[in-house]
């Protein structure tokens, strides 16, 4: 006799398929070797979320310390940019390493338009790789005007300052 194997095959609604993707992705970039990071420079930029700066001071500072890429790696449809961290920096905010930098200002030519709708109002901030409610709860201590928001939950939260 033959044995028959029987494909087993998953289905995922397209949505579940998408969280359960940008989770792993979250992950990986979490995997950072522990002998790299004792050679990189490490910054924290905790005083800039007092969030009286504005997303062009912001962003173009980090752009300046060479902190971040020059360039967005990401655009979203709303029109928020999305900067990497350069090579070889480890910028931190309330004590957490930043996953990405985000900014966004209407008829700013240092951000790029997404192909939606963009947002009203000008935002800036970072996307640390923490969980929300410890980070809610370091924002709080420091008295900080920022917004705090779930990304990916228990691994990546989102501080913003206006949007």
């Amino acid at each position: 006799m033959t044995k028959r194997h029987t494909p087993v095959i998953f289905a995922f609604p397209a949505t579940t398929l998408r969280s359960a993707l940008s989770g792993l992705a979250a992950f990986a970039a979490l995997l950072v070797p522990v002998a790299h990071a004792q050679s990189m420079q490490t910054a924290s930029h905790d005083q800039q979320f007092d969030c009286k700066s504005d997303p062009h001071t912001f962003i173009s500072s980090l752009i300046e310390e060479k902190s971040i890429e020059p360039e967005p790696s990401r655009v979203e449809a709303n029109s928020v940019n999305a900067f990497r961290p350069a090579r070889g920096t480890r910028l931190s905010a309330f004590g957490f390493p930043i996953y990405v930098v985000l900014g966004y200002d209407r008829d700013d030519t240092l951000f790029r338009r997404g192909a939606g709708k963009e947002i009203t109002s000008p935002l800036y901030g970072v996307v640390v790789s923490a969980p929300a409610e410890k980070v809610r709860s370091r924002v709080r201590e420091a008295n900080s005007d920022a917004t705090v928001q779930s990304v990916v939950p228990l691994l990546l939260t989102a501080i913003v300052c206006g949007g």
